[in-house]
């Protein structure tokens, strides 16, 4: 009777092409977000107009178009980040993945937490830079040194984009007045700008981390590679 085979071991998947369509997903956002930012400037400029006592038809008509334009950035907005979302998230568990064949003893954590340590409440605030980090580390070349400013960079302005945009849809919800919604237009111009820094820097992880897993696999050597 034949031994049976043994099983398969982990093996390297190339992480280049689902890293291109994230670098692409993360430019529409980042394009989005540009329109949202304008739409948030509109609607500032007509409500300090309100303030400054204008009032008719005509502005009561730019305040009317102003809502709209922010009503259609923001669905635009959930649509792009969503489609973004689920593409990063299919290139941020093949990078764990091959970090997992590169240097296993790098992963302190289980490798679903490359999905679930971005919706668990509460830790996805340090689990997604942590799980993010211990990638780097393994994929990082040979002697190379060991410099976490790029991850921590991006992944404080995520925070602060994603506090701030909370803030700003909260503040937003509850106007009524001119001065308010002009207060709430001006949050959600910060939060957009901050969305737009978080996500050109994500580019910039996304490139890096793929560069270096494709790079180290290519030299490497007794790595099982399914490229």
């Amino acid at each position: 009777m034949p031994a049976p085979r043994p099983a398969p071991g982990p093996y390297l998947r190339s992480p280049v092409g689902l890293g291109r369509a994230a670098v692409a997903l993360l430019g529409l956002v980042i394009a989005v977000d540009l329109f949202a930012v304008y739409a948030d400037f509109v609607l500032y400029d007509v409500t300090a107009d309100l303030m400054d006592g204008a009032a008719g038809g005509a502005v009561t008509r730019r305040l009317d178009d102003a809502e709209t334009l922010n009503s259609v950035a923001g669905g635009i907005q959930s649509g792009a980040l969503v489609t973004c979302a689920i593409v990063y998230l299919c290139w941020f568990v093949r990078v764990r993945a091959n970090a997992g064949v590169f240097d296993p003893g790098e992963q302190s954590m289980k490798p679903w937490w490359a999905i679930g340590g971005w919706f668990v409440p509460f830790v996805n605030l340090w689990y997604p830079r942590r799980v993010t980090l211990e990638i780097w580390d393994a994929s990082r070349p040979v002697g190379a040194r060991r410099s976490h400013a790029l991850v921590n960079i991006w992944w404080t302005l995520w925070l602060l984009s994603l506090f701030s945009d909370r803030l700003g849809i909260t503040d937003y919800g509850k106007t009524e007045a001119a001065d308010q919604i002009n207060a709430a237009a001006y949050q959600l111009m910060i939060s957009d700008g901050l969305d737009i820094a978080a996500a050109a820097l994500a580019i910039l992880v996304v490139l890096g981390l793929t560069r270096m897993q494709h790079e180290k696999a290519l030299a490497g050597p007794g790595v099982p590679v399914g490229l």
